[in-house]
């Protein structure tokens, strides 16, 4: 299950898992027609529902694995930004931030889990992000919120070992999405400009670092976080 799975690097993750022949949902919460549209294209099963409540959360996995069977692998992709200058952002923008990229990931996992628990084996993959590791003007709450999953992965990974789960963070930099190449030409250089590798990365390169978290192959690798950036930012 890919949560915000229909677009951006959440589609290019849904579509990677698909190609290694796992059986795919993939959760939107807004964009009907973006969700049609790539289930149509993709032949993966979407799921509506708002991942910053906990109880439509539950009540959608509860109908996935009704229709699909249990869930083994959660990639907790889903995300929003409300960006300000800290003495500008309101109370309201920092709720809406931390409900949906935090508590998200509280109400994408926690159900799953006890499932996990049962069966011996577990992949939990959430998608941080490079401000999570060095924050970023105007996004003070983003860069909490993507600084705690990446607090979430290393507790989880500590209680989830013993029972054959895993917990891994994925930090990506600056990726061709249709958000980020929707800015100014000129906004998009000086991104470009503080990469080392002179360029974006493409979400199909966030989707295979998922892949590979998700392998059998990579069942020692937990509690770790893998970062995409192009050598933007080293930790």
């Amino acid at each position: 299950m890919v949560t915000g799975g229909s677009r951006g690097i959440g589609a290019a993750i849904s579509k990677a898992l698909k190609d290694k022949g796992y059986t795919v949902a993939a959760t939107y919460a807004g964009n009907d027609e973006a969700a049609a549209s790539f289930t149509e294209e993709t032949g993966i099963k979407t799921y509506k529902w708002n991942a910053a409540d906990y109880e439509a959360s539950k009540t959608g996995i509860a109908k996935v694995e009704e229709e699909l069977g249990p869930i083994d692998i959660v990639v907790a992709n889903a995300g929003i930004t409300r960006d300000a200058p800290f003495h500008k952002m309101t109370p309201e923008q920092w709720k809406e931030v931390v409900d949906t990229n935090l508590t998200g990931v509280f109400n994408t996992v926690h159900p799953v889990w006890p499932g996990m628990r049962e069966r011996g084996f577990g992949r939990v993959i959430v998608i941080s992000s490079i401000n999570g590791q060095k924050g970023q003007f105007g996004q003070v709450n983003y860069a909490a919120t993507k600084a705690g999953d990446l607090g979430i992965v290393k507790s989880l990974a500590q209680e989830g070992a013993s029972k054959g789960i895993t917990a891994n963070a994925i930090c990506p930099g600056y990726i061709a999405t249709d958000m980020v190449m929707a800015v100014p030409e000129k906004v998009r250089e000086a991104i470009i400009s503080q990469i080392p590798t002179g360029r974006l990365g493409e979400p199909e390169e966030i989707a295979r670092c998922v892949a590979f978290l998700a392998d059998d192959d990579a069942g020692f690798i937990n509690g770790s976080t893998i970062t995409a950036n192009g050598g933007q930012f080293f930790v």
